[in-house]
């Protein structure tokens, strides 16, 4: 079992706490949040205890989860490391790229696990890519969301887009070469839409596009590769795959062949859904933080992922405030 300690108790945090009971060899030992009275009621929600400080709470964990505002991230996670406690911290990991350093040094002069809360790694649509050897060289992402004063404390770049980042960067296995972004500010100080194109070394290019004033929901991803074409749908958890092949529909029975196409040489369209367990994208992800704990290994999402991922972020935020000045 591992002690772990939830810091910062709103939306996020109160969900975190609800499921690391549900969590194997995870222990809640309690809550804290800057709100006493916040605090005290997801403590009371999650059946622990609410801590007067984050100091003291500390003192009683092996691992602390932070889902405080961003600008909370560095001073919370150093704080933790200096005793040597694992860390899962929502994303972004910082604010800076600066801080993720020093973050991961820290970490690993105290031989200490961060995981990253990049969720969409865990949603069933990406977890069904897993069985599936993908080679993208052309990935177009729309990730739209209705507004919400939730989260409007940083840009829309480190609020939806680092996802889409996130997810780009663990499928291309290649340096960025080029990234042109713009963006505007409509309802708060910082944009909220934005759009970025990311050129990769291997030839690959992202088109990159996120919103949160939109009037509906989509969280969807489109692989364009050599002979196939894959869909993603985050929002309803789905994959898709048409694929170019020339085997004979008797020879693939695992597709559904729609048709064929001649010329030099005949090759099939085939479609596949793609499929996963069902299952808690947040439960698994806490699950992975606590199975990385416990036998210090790597998570699926690891604080250098989330440093990669800022970086990229940060770069495009660069070149928007670029545009606007």
């Amino acid at each position: 079992m591992i002690r772990v300690g939830v810091i910062g108790a709103g939306h996020l945090g109160r969900l975190h706490a609800n499921l690391y009971n549900k969590v194997e060899r995870a222990h809640l030992v309690g809550v804290y949040d800057i709100d006493t009275g916040t605090g005290q009621q997801a403590a009371k929600d999650a059946d622990c205890r609410a801590f007067q400080s984050a100091e003291e709470l500390l003192q009683e964990v092996d691992a602390v989860n932070i889902a405080t505002p961003t600008t909370q991230h560095f001073e919370l996670a150093m704080q933790a490391l200096a005793l040597g406690r694992h860390l899962f911290i929502e994303k972004p990991i910082t604010t800076s790229v600066e801080e993720a350093d020093r973050l991961l040094a820290r970490a690993s002069e105290k031989n200490c696990v961060i995981q990253v809360g990049h969720i969409e790694r865990f949603n069933k649509a990406m977890r069904a890519l897993h069985s599936t050897a993908v080679s993208p060289m052309f990935i177009e992402s729309h990730r739209l969301a209705t507004f919400n004063p939730r989260g409007t404390d940083v840009a829309v770049v480190l609020d939806l887009m680092i996802h889409d980042i996130d997810i780009i960067l663990s499928l291309v296995d290649s340096p960025i070469k080029q990234i042109d972004a713009n963006g505007v500010a409509v309802v708060s100080n910082e944009p909220d839409i934005a759009n970025a194109r990311i050129q990769f070394e291997n030839g690959c290019v992202a088109n990159v596009t996120a919103s949160r004033i939109s009037q509906k929901k989509m969280r969807k991803m489109r692989l364009f590769e050599r002979d196939s074409y894959i869909s993603l749908d985050f929002l309803q958890g789905n994959a898709e795959r048409f694929l170019l092949s020339p085997d004979a529909p008797d020879t693939n029975p695992t597709s559904f062949a729609m048709g064929k196409m001649e010329g030099d040489r005949t090759r099939y369209i085939y479609y596949d859904k793609l499929s996963a367990p069902e299952g808690n994208a947040l439960q698994m992800e806490l699950a992975s933080f606590v199975d990385a704990a416990i036998n210090g290994t790597s998570p699926v999402v690891s604080g250098m992922d989330g440093r990669k991922a800022l970086a990229v972020a940060c770069k495009i935020s660069q070149k928007i405030n670029a545009q606007t000045l």
